[in-house]
């Protein structure tokens, strides 16, 4: 019997207002992942940049090869916010349920969630997921798709419904 390997991550933190140190929603995520037992690759903190954004999206579907990308911050309404625009710039396929479970998961908490333009879309065989920038969104989101993600994963990778 083969043994699955842990599903891999690396996160993306869209921000200009942040540093690395000062990251906690992108350190909640990689303590959500490796609390699943999963593995994070890297986590970087980009400027709110569609070219930096997109540049980070590719480092971790090609260069890194992890399964799931996730992009923290950068998918509101300011005009600043272009995560979704540099994720369709890189990406190849949406995959509208788990923004719309993002979504609903949170709008059960918040009106705001609707104001949120997150988008999930695959890049080859990665997933890139455009979650929000605060600490407790982020958790929030999260909680919303996280038991999904494995059979996500399995199904790219050619496995069977």
């Amino acid at each position: 019997m083969a043994v699955e390997r842990p599903i891999t991550f690396a996160i993306v933190t869209c921000s200009d207002t942040r540093s690395y140190a000062e990251d906690t929603a992108g350190a909640l995520l990689e303590e959500l992942i490796l609390a699943q037992g999963w593995r994070c690759l890297e986590r970087i903190v980009v400027r709110d940049e569609r070219e930096q954004i997109a540049a980070g999206i590719v480092r971790g579907c090609d260069e890194l090869d992890a399964d799931i990308v996730l992009t923290c911050g950068g998918s509101g309404l300011s005009l600043r916010d272009v995560t979704p625009e540099a994720t369709m710039d890189v990406c190849e396929r949406n995959v509208p349920g788990i923004a719309e479970a993002m979504r609903a998961h949170s709008l059960a908490i918040t009106p705001y969630a609707m104001l949120s333009r997150a988008l999930c879309m695959q890049r080859g065989r990665h997933i890139v997921i455009n979650l929000p920038g605060s600490k407790k969104a982020a958790q929030e989101n999260w909680d919303g798709v996280v038991q999904a993600l494995p059979h996500a994963v399995k199904m790219m990778a050619g496995g069977g419904h």
